[in-house]
């Protein structure tokens, strides 16, 4: 396995614990669990999506996968910025 795969697949579980941790920190109202809700199922696929790509048989295979981890990864960025344009968080660079 390359360096850089590895250290992919480090980085988007990283992202996936962090996801995580932001939506077991969000206030118990309805709108804050539906978007928690669709950020963890997104948040938490990109992750597994790239293990997944990693297993890949051939290198269309692996760009059809790479694929979905970048939808899963900008579905991730629009329920942050509802998250954060709602004002149901706070923005921190």
């Amino acid at each position: 396995m390359s360096v850089a795969r590895e250290a992919f697949k480090q980085r988007t579980k990283k992202f996936a614990l962090r996801v995580i941790r932001l939506v077991d920190s969000l206030p118990n109202r309805r709108s804050a669990r539906v978007m928690g809700d669709q950020l963890l199922r997104s948040g938490t696929s990109v992750g597994a999506n790239y293990r997944a790509a990693c297993r890949a048989r051939s290198r269309k295979e692996f760009c059809s996968k790479l694929g979905i981890v970048e939808e899963e990864a900008d579905e991730s960025a629009y329920w942050m910025e509802l998250l954060i344009e709602s004002n149901t968080v706070r923005q921190v660079l």
